[in-house]
């Protein structure tokens, strides 16, 4: 028992010890074995044995749950594995042309998992190329204006073939048909692609011929190989003697990925000697680029400003090579060529991504707290989403509206609310109201949508099941009701749609009746309006009031201070008494204030030379006996 418990024990370690090492090591570890399939085959077709090639037990690839967990991408649909004999075999069409584009390698990476023990194995498939497409040229009529002074040796580019096939089944060769002016050359445009190029091998006259029509055939390298054709046209044209010239051979930039739509890039800069229309440079991006480039990128025909058109992305591409043409508007044009590179700065856009290998397991009921000892965390985001719990609400229920001859309709992005006035001699479609409604959720729940419940005549209106808008359906006639009552009912688009309904009272009335309608609404505002006045004026006036009583007395206050003393000396015959009334000493006028019952307003006591004397200006005679007073210092 105790062999057998040290031997679990070590077991169990060795488990966690190679569990840890796959989920560290697990992404940098290459493929184990790689298998060699062509695309395009048949659903169902064997790629190999995996189990056997990985060395696994067959008979345990079941209770092992053997399976493919993770691909490159989406391919991991391309692919299944069966479980009972551990082969792997094609589960989808595979086009290498719509998986790896144009890439020379096409690889898909499997991760392949069995449990109890954990194993992860990594299987490589090399997809390889089938020749199932044909070059082809993006125009199938080139027209070329060549001057007839052009000296034999004069080189024009032509567009090149595309093949999606790679490898030795793409574009190999290109041939020309037999004439007597033109040959062809082929130049390595830097990429792995070969442009052809036009050579004038003999003068040209117009006098004899003005035309020449030639055959351009693109071959690929497959066995039996296709091929695609081209037809130029070249007409043969008079003087034009300078061509313009790129201020530079090649314009380098850097743009950041993810650009707005309509940034500025590079304006390139070409000039002509010549005057008038032979001087005048038009641009265009070169023939042999890359559609996804125009999609990129668009360059103006007048200013030569390259703009951004479409998104820019980093990790799509990093480098864009761009040739553009000058060419002046003589006759002939003549041309030149300038390369614009483009350098994509990286710009941080793209989250870290957790891939997780295991889906679940069993534990046994008397495993130990604890067991297994490993864990893991991830972060699961829920969003709330909204469900129809709101009911639609009109602005107004009911509505009452007054019909009116003579009178101009409401707006179609009004409120009909109260009284609308409308002429009763109105022609069909014309707009009585608008009726508004409003839910509180959003998205379906919260779209409304009206229609009409019940109303008393349904030749008479009609209600836009989107606006709310209630229009007439044809004109008033004598017989018509002068009341009408309309039931609105309108309701959300949600699963289970909720409802609500509201009642439109039309009232059609004379001109007479209108005006005393409206009489009364003015009346009743007017009245509101001179009562507000009212309160506003008095309010005013009180602040007014009280704001002049202020200036007054400050303005007496002032007056009242006494501008002269004739002072009275009061002498010093007793140093020992005290003063019968408070005094209030200012600093720096060197006055003091008696305040007292019988003291008048502004009376001072100021100090005499001698340090020791109070002199009292003289505003009034003093009876015997009052306002004694003593001063001790």
């Amino acid at each position: 028992m105790g062999d057998g418990g040290q031997r679990s024990r070590w077991e169990y370690w060795w488990v966690a010890l190679r569990f840890s090492l796959l989920l560290c090591f697990g992404e940098q570890v290459s493929a184990q074995i790689r298998y060699s399939i062509p695309e395009e085959v048949k659903e169902g077709s064997v790629v190999g044995n995996v189990a056997k090639d990985l060395g696994l037990d067959v008979s345990t690839l079941v209770e092992r749950r053997f399976r493919i967990v993770s691909g490159s991408g989406s391919e991991e649909a391309l692919f299944q594995v069966n479980q009972n004999n551990g082969v792997l075999y094609v589960h989808k069409n595979i086009d290498r042309e719509g998986i790896c584009n144009s890439k020379v390698a096409c690889v898909i990476d499997l991760k392949i998992v069995v449990e109890n023990p954990l194993e992860v194995h990594y299987v490589g498939l090399e997809i390889t190329d089938v020749n199932d497409h044909s070059p082809s040229f993006s125009e199938k009529n080139l027209h070329i204006e060549i001057a007839e002074n052009k000296p034999p040796g004069a080189r024009f580019e032509l567009q090149p073939a595309r093949d999606l096939d790679v490898g030795i089944n793409s574009i190999g060769s290109y041939k020309l048909n037999q004439n007597e002016h033109f040959d062809l050359e082929l130049r390595d445009s830097g990429e792995g692609d070969k442009i052809p190029f036009l050579v004038l091998q003999k003068a040209l006259d117009r006098e004899q011929k003005t035309k020449h029509v030639l055959l351009l055939t693109a071959f690929d390298g497959g066995n039996p190989p296709r091929s695609g054709t081209l037809n130029i046209t070249v007409t043969v044209l008079d003087l034009n003697d300078n061509q313009p010239v790129c201020s530079q051979d090649v314009y380098s930039v850097t743009l950041q990925e993810n650009s707005d739509i309509g940034r500025f890039v590079v304006r390139i800069n070409a000039t002509d000697a010549d005057h008038g229309s032979n001087g005048v440079i038009e641009y265009t991006l070169g023939r042999n680029l890359k559609r996804r480039v125009h999609d990129i990128f668009q360059l103006d025909s007048i200013t030569g400003e390259i703009k951004v058109k479409g998104p820019v992305d980093f990790e799509e591409n990093e480098v864009y090579s761009i040739n553009v043409q000058a060419s002046d508007k003589g006759q002939p044009p003549l041309t030149t060529d300038c390369r614009v590179i483009v350098k994509i700065q990286d710009v941080n856009d793209n989250r870290p991504q957790i891939e997780v290998t295991s889906l679940s397991n069993t534990v046994s009921e008397d495993s130990k707290p604890g067991t297994p000892p490993l864990s893991t965390f991830k972060t699961l985001s829920v969003q709330i989403s909204d469900v129809n719990d709101n009911r639609p609400e009109f602005s107004q229920n009911p509505f009452e509206l007054y019909l009116v001859e003579n009178n101009a309709g409401v707006s179609a992005n009004g409120s009909a609310e109260g009284v609308e006035e409308i002429p009763r001699n109105v022609n069909a479609g014309h707009l009585v109201t608008k009726v508004r409604a409003y839910d509180a959720d959003i998205g379906y729940n919260g779209w409304l949508l009206f229609s009409l419940q019940e109303v008393t005549d349904h030749s008479l209106f009609a209600l836009d099941r989107y606006t709310g808008q209630i229009r007439t359906l044809r004109s008033f006639t004598e017989t018509d009701e002068a009341a009408h009552k309309l039931v609105i009912l309108v309701k959300d688009n949600g699963n289970v749609s909720l409802s609500a309904t509201a009642t439109v009272i039309i009232n059609a009335v004379e001109p007479k009746e209108a005006f005393a309608a409206s009489d009364v609404k003015s009346a009743v505002k007017d009245e509101e309006e001179n009562r507000t006045t009212f309160y506003l004026i008095i309010t005013l006036g009180s602040v007014s009031a009280l704001f002049l009583i202020s200036i007054i007395v400050l303005i007496v206050m002032q007056c009242s201070k006494p501008t002269e003393y004739s002072s009275k000396y009061l002498q010093d015959a007793n140093y020992d008494g005290t003063l019968c009334h408070s005094i209030q000493y200012r600093s720096g006028d060197k006055r003091y204030m008696l305040v007292g019952p019988r003291m008048s307003i502004g009376s001072t006591i100021v100090p005499g030379s001698n340090g020791n004397t109070l002199v009292l200006p003289e505003h009034r005679s003093r009876a015997s006996g009052e306002d004694c007073v003593y001063v001790s210092f």
